[in-house]
C-alpha cells in the first residue's frame, strides 16, 4: 500500500511534475552554497544524514507514538512536584500544573502545523535553519546540545542523591556523581542506539513502581518527621498542608518551583524527531499528543497532591527521598536503570547529532558515517567523552535537584517548548495574523508566549542563580560546588 501524500510543495499531474513558487524558492535556497544541510524535496532526507529509524523508515501509527511521547516526557520532572505544592501552595501549584500542561499541549500541536508546511523538518535544529538560516541554525543547534548536556547531568545528580541514600553516604558525592557519569559514557560508545530500545516502557514503569513504594510508605509509617521540614520547619510536628504560598519560601524559590512545573513538560524538544518516523502525522500526532496529556496531567496531579499530603512540610526533592528508612532506599534502587537509560537516550542523542556536524560540516567526510574507520570511531568517541565530562561539571557544579532543574527549564525548556513553539506558528502564519477575529486572537496569544518565555528566561535565570550564589555563600547550608558533603540533604 503506498504511503500517504505529503504536502511538500508539489503537484503530480499524468505522471508531470509542476512546481509551485513556494517550493522552487525552497529548492533554490537549499542549492546555496552556505554549508547548511540539503534537503531532498521527494523524501526530506538531509544528504549524508545517518537514520536512526524506530523499526526502520516511517512505521510509528498512534499508540507507538503516544508511548514514546510518554517515555520520553513522564521522567525526573515529577519528583520535584511535591516539593513544588509546599513551596507555592496546594492550589496554585495544581493550577501551574494544569496550566503548564494545557500550554505543553498547544505548543505541541503547533508543531505538526509548522511539520505540514515543511514536511521536510528532522529535529528542532532543522526548524531553526528554516526560520533564521545557518545562524539562528547554529544557536538551536548549541542550545539542544547544551539543554541535553543538563538533562543527563540531572539525571546523574538524581543518580548521586540515590547512591547517597542507598549508601548512607559512604563516598564523596564527587564520587557519587561520577559512577554513573563512567556508566553512562560507557553506555553511549555504540554508535546505534537500537540497542537500547527497551529502555522507554521499563523506564517509565520504574518510575511509577519508585513513586508508588514512596506512596504506600508514606500512608503505613508516615514521614521522618526527627529532621527539620523543607523549609526548616519544627522537627516532630504534625502533618500539614500550605494552601497558598509558603510564607517560609523566598521568591527565588517559588519561581524555581514554577521552573520546575514546566521542565515536566519538557519532551516537546524531541516530538519533531518522532514526527518524522510516523506513518501518518497529520491523523495521528494530534491525537497522540492528547491521550500523553489526558494521562501525564491528572498523573503530575495526583502524585504530587497525594505526596504531599502524606509527606506534607518533611517533603523532599526529589520525592522519593520523602519516604521513611528503607524504603526510599529501595525506591532509588528501582529508579536507577531509569536514570541510566535517560543519561543513554539524551546522551546518544547528543553525541549523534554533534557526532554527524562534525564528520559533514567540519571534517567533509560523510562517506564516512557509518564507516568502522580510525577516523569515525576517533571522532564519536572524543565528542562522546567530551560531552560527558561537560555534563560531570555540570552536575558538580549544580548539585542540587531543584536548581539544575530550575536552571534547565529557564535557559532552554521554556524556549523549546513554549516559545520556539509559539514563534513557528508566527512564522508560518506572517501577514495573516489579522486576516480575522480567530487569527488576531492566535496572533496576541502567540506573542504574548513568546514574550512570557523571554520573561522565564531573563527573570528565570536570575532568580535560579542568585538563589543557588546564596546558598553557596551561607557557610550554614551543606551545598557547593564539587562538594563532597552528602547531596541528598540539600
Amino acid at each position: 500500500m503506498s504511503s500517504p501524500v505529503r504536502d511538500s510543495g508539489t503537484s503530480r499531474s499524468e505522471g508531470n511534475t509542476f512546481e509551485t513558487p513556494a517550493a522552487g524558492e525552497e529548492k533554490r535556497a537549499n542549492r546555496k552554497n552556505d554549508g547548511a544541510p540539503r534537503y531532498d524535496s521527494n523524501d526530506g532526507a538531509v544528504v549524508g544524514e545517518v537514520k536512526d529509524h524506530y523499526g526502520g523508515g516511517n512505521k510509528l501509527g498512534m499508540i507507538r507514538t503516544t508511548l514514546i511521547f510518554f517515555t520520553n516526557q513522564v521522567g525526573i520532572g515529577i519528583l520535584s512536584l511535591p516539593s513544588v505544592l509546599h513551596t507555592i501552595g496546594l492550589i496554585p501549584g495544581i493550577i501551574s500544573i494544569i496550566a503548564f500542561g494545557v500550554l505543553a499541549t498547544y505548543t505541541a500541536y503547533i508543531l505538526i502545523q509548522f511539520w505540514r508546511k515543511y514536511p521536510s523538518i528532522r529535529d528542532v535544529v532543522d526548524v531553526g535553519r528554516i526560520m533564521g538560516g545557518l545562524p539562528l541554525e547554529i544557536i538551536v543547534g548549541v542550545a539542544h546540545v547544551l539543554n541535553l548536556a543538563l538533562i543527563c547531568a540531572s539525571a546523574n545528580v538524581t543518580l548521586s542523591i540515590g547512591l547517597n541514600t542507598m549508601t548512607d553516604h559512604a563516598l564523596c558525592t564527587v564520587g557519587f556523581v561520577g559512577i554513573p557519569m563512567v556508566m553512562c559514557w560507557l553506555l553511549c560508545m555504540p554508535r546505534s542506539l537500537s540497542f537500547a530500545g527497551w529502555f522507554g516502557i521499563p523506564a517509565t514503569i520504574s518510575i511509577f513502581v519508585a513513586v508508588l513504594i514512596t506512596i504506600v510508605a508514606l500512608a503505613v509509617n508516615g514521614p521522618n518527621t526527627g529532621t527539620s521540614g523543607y523549609f526548616s520547619e519544627a522537627a516532630n510536628q504534625a502533618v500539614v498542608m500550605s494552601l497558598g504560598p509558603n510564607p517560609n519560601a523566598t521568591m527565588h524559590q517559588k519561581f524555581e518551583s514554577v521552573l520546575n512545573v514546566a521542565f515536566a513538560y519538557a519532551g516537546n524538544q524531541a516530538f519533531i524527531t518522532v514526527i518524522a518516523e510516523m506513518r501518518d502525522p497529520s491523523r495521528d500526532y494530534p491525537r497522540a499528543i492528547v491521550w500523553l496529556n489526558v494521562f501525564a496531567i491528572p498523573m503530575y496531579v495526583i502524585v504530587a497532591c497525594v505526596v504531599y499530603s502524606l509527606a506534607g512540610q518533611y517533603v523532599v526533592s526529589p520525592a522519593l527521598g520523602s519516604a521513611p528508612g528503607v524504603a526510599s532506599k529501595v525506591a532509588y534502587g528501582i529508579l536507577f536503570g531509569t536514570m541510566l537509560g535517560s543519561g543513554l537516550v539524551f546522551g546518544h542523542t547528543a553525541i549523534k547529532y554533534m557526532y554527524n556536524v562534525v564528520m559533514d560540516r567540519v571534517l567533509r567526510s560523510r562517506h564516512q558515517l557509518m564507516d568502522n574507520s580510525v577516523t569515525s570511531w576517533s571522532v564519536w568517541i572524543g565528542i562522546g567523552t567530551a560531552f560527558w565530562v561537560v555534563s560531570f561539571v555540570l552536575a558538580n557544579a549544580i548539585p542540587a535537584f531543584n536548581s539544575i532543574l530550575a536552571i534547565s527549564s529557564a535557559l532552554f525548556v521554556t524556549w523549546f517548548t513554549f516559545g520556539m513553539a509559539a514563534a513557528q506558528w508566527i512564522f508560518i502564519n506572517w501577514g495573516q495574523q489579522t486576516a480575522n477575529w480567530r487569527k488576531m486572537s492566535l496572533s496576541v496569544f502567540n506573542w504574548f508566549l513568546v514574550l512570557a518565555s523571554a520573561f522565564l528566561t531573563v527573570f528565570g535565570l536570575y532568580t535560579s542563580i542568585s538563589g543557588l550564589d546564596q546558598r553557596v555563600r551561607d557557610p550554614d547550608d551543606a551545598l557547593d560546588v564539587f562538594t563532597c558533603a552528602d547531596n541528598s540533604l540539600f
